[in-house]
């Protein structure tokens, strides 16, 4: 009896391992976020292999994160960004140096012509809160031949300035200045000094630095030399440096 006892229940043992062998569970227990945490839930719950790869909690650790629009991580790289200014810049100082040809008109009768080329130098300074008005002062300097001597005129002058932005990055200017001239050799019509004017305008074209334009300008000279007045054309073509 004893024996036909322990050989069902041997049969009932081994039944039951087949019966689990033809019914495999794949299932992993569900992973879940707790407090930064991974937790292991109870078997019954458990869900597919499958679903660990679509699940939230998981797919957040895994994917970058991303702050809301309305957050205030969105808003402060905004913050940071740098201030940007104004395409042109108008600067308070301006050097300029070029070329100069003045055509001096000595005398008108007999008619006395004398064409001279040299240097011309200019500073100017416009007003910070009024930037399209400036002072500037002046220095040309222009060799010739008069009389077949060597001719030197010397032009030392200052004023006011006038400029006006335009699209291009062109500005158009205009001054007016006086002071004083002196024209060598000596003759005998008169002294070698005299007071001297000089109006005219002039074109700045911007160059691909900033801080620096290309100029042309025209003026009109006003001296008085050997007992009449001379009224001298003048062109000059240089480079401005603005700071």
């Amino acid at each position: 009896m004893r024996f036909r006892v322990i050989l069902l229940g041997a049969i009932l043992v081994f039944a039951s391992n087949l019966h689990a062998q033809a019914n495999p569970n794949y299932s992993l227990p569900e992973v879940s976020l707790v407090q930064g945490g991974l937790s292991t839930a109870s078997a019954p719950d458990a869900q597919p292999l499958f679903a660990l790869a679509i699940d939230p909690a998981i797919a957040a650790l895994e994917s970058p994160r991303v702050a809301p629009p309305n957050s205030s991580a969105a808003d402060a790289p905004a913050q940071q960004q740098p201030t940007v200014y104004g395409v042109f810049q108008n600067y308070n100082w301006q050097i300029y140096g070029g070329y100069s040809f003045m055509r001096l008109y000595v005398a008108s009768k007999p008619s006395l012509v004398e064409d001279m080329s040299g240097l011309d130098l200019g500073i100017a300074y416009f007003l910070p809160k009024a930037s399209w008005f400036g002072v500037e002062g002046q220095f040309v300097g222009e060799f010739g031949s008069l009389y077949g001597y060597e001719s030197h005129f010397a032009l030392g002058a200052g004023g006011a300035r006038f400029r006006w932005s335009i699209p291009r990055g062109l500005v158009i200017w205009a001054h007016g200045m006086g002071g004083f001239s002196h024209l060598t050799p000596q003759t005998a019509f008169g002294g070698q000094t005299s007071w001297a004017y000089e109006v005219g305008g002039g074109l700045d074209i911007g160059a691909h630095h900033r801080r620096l334009a290309y100029r042309v300008e025209a003026d009109m000279v006003g001296t008085r030399y050997f007992g009449t007045y001379q009224d001298s054309p003048r062109i000059s073509a240089g480079i401005v440096f603005k700071y």
